[in-house]
């Protein structure tokens, strides 16, 4: 687990998340070297209770805990790509990501907000929570759209993108001055 994929917006949301809703349980997954001042913001925002940090999550036991989930949040400041969203897809699981995540780009049937809009993180984490007609059709029409697509599929579609932006000429912000 890294800044880069945004866990303190995470608890942040996961907090205002928890004064509508006590029960909720969060569930951290992933390995790296920022556990440990995440599990000291959970205690400091005092929902260290509320929160299972797994670490390394084996490829076999993926399928076990998007089982579990009502609901996968991807808050990423910066993701190249985010193949983990397309999995929760898969699975049937809501996805919420950021705007800022590259699967955005290639993806529709998800949620998305501003990886640092905390209230509206957390404002989509209780819709999805508290409207079960709601989450069924967003699983259900992720789900269809990963099983529509191919990762091959994908792939292409983001290199398209990369070929798009590339070519786009560069503009400057301020006048360049010429030689005399």
């Amino acid at each position: 687990m890294t800044l880069q994929k945004g866990p303190d917006y995470f608890l942040e949301a996961a907090r205002r998340v928890l004064e509508h809703d006590p029960e909720v349980r969060f569930i951290l997954a992933g390995a790296g070297d920022f556990w440990v001042p995440l599990i000291e913001r959970a205690a400091t925002l005092g929902i260290g209770d509320r929160v299972l940090f797994t670490g390394f999550v084996s490829r076999e036991d993926v399928p076990d805990l998007m089982a579990m989930a009502d609901l996968f949040v991807m808050p990423s400041v910066s993701e190249p790509f985010g193949l983990v969203a397309l999995e929760a897809m898969e699975a049937g699981v809501p996805v919420l990501i950021s705007r800022q995540s590259g699967v955005g780009e290639v993806v529709q049937h998800v949620l998305k907000a501003d990886f640092w809009d905390i209230d509206d993180l957390a404002a989509k984490i209780l819709a999805v929570l508290s409207y079960p007609e709601l989450a069924q059709a967003i699983g259900r029409a992720g789900e269809e759209e990963s099983r529509a697509r191919t990762l091959a599929d994908v792939a292409r579609e983001v290199d398209s993108l990369y070929h798009e932006v590339r070519d786009v000429p560069a503009t400057l912000p301020f006048a360049v001055p010429q030689p005399c």
